[in-house]
């Protein structure tokens, strides 16, 4: 995806609230073997740019100036209750180098499964998007998750999928093989929460041994 940018010859609180009641939005590009470098943007083309979900999570060329480089959008921040975009952060891409970012995912074949076609269950999505590292020429947009297999009260975990060539998870602690969905059973939880707040009852209530 593409977006213009200017270069931003005034810094400070002040200059950034003139941009943005101008409709601009101050930002800044770093990484690299260059400086960072203070950009802005139109608040328009970029808040409509941000609603799309390939924005996030693909690489992007800036057109700054008569010179395009690539991106990848690092932060966004928002006016805590008005649509509005305060303040946007990219990096630099080096194509030659891996990047670490986050990709969403993509559930498909759930409403055909037989969790849901023959055990009546709800799919519970348990991650949105997972953690990478790769080459930005092998970073996807999104990474593709089959939950046609899926029984009820069973898990789909990473490793019953298979990552897009190139790219590796990223784990954190122990969580090396993370489920990304469960389907659960209904009422089941309900279930098992009702069972131990009974039993709890029922053990408040006995006697105590003498």
């Amino acid at each position: 995806m593409k977006f213009n940018a200017t270069l931003r010859s005034v810094q400070g609180t002040s200059a950034s609230r003139r941009l943005r009641h101008a409709g601009r939005v101050p930002a800044i590009v770093y990484g690299g073997t260059e400086q960072p470098v203070s950009i802005e943007l139109d608040h328009n083309e970029i808040y409509h740019a941000l609603r799309k979900e390939t924005f996030h999570a693909s690489i992007l060329d800036m057109q700054l100036g008569d010179k395009s480089q690539q991106v990848l959008l690092r932060a966004v921040q928002w006016h805590p209750y008005k649509p509005q975009v305060l303040h946007v952060d990219f990096q630099r891409v080096d194509a030659t180098h891996a990047i670490t970012t986050k990709v969403p995912l993509h559930f498909v074949n759930g409403e055909i499964s037989p969790a849901v076609k023959l055990g009546g269950a709800i799919i519970s999505h348990v991650l949105t998007e997972l953690e990478v590292t790769c080459l930005p020429a092998n970073l996807p947009a999104a990474i593709e998750v089959d939950l046609g297999k899926l029984i009820a009260g069973e898990s789909v975990h990473l490793a019953d999928i298979t990552l897009p060539k190139g790219v590796t998870f990223v784990a954190h602690g122990d969580a090396t093989n993370p489920a990304l969905a469960t389907a659960l059973v209904k009422g089941g939880a309900a279930a098992a929460a009702a069972a131990d707040d009974e039993g709890e009852a029922a053990g408040d209530e006995a006697p105590a041994a003498e």
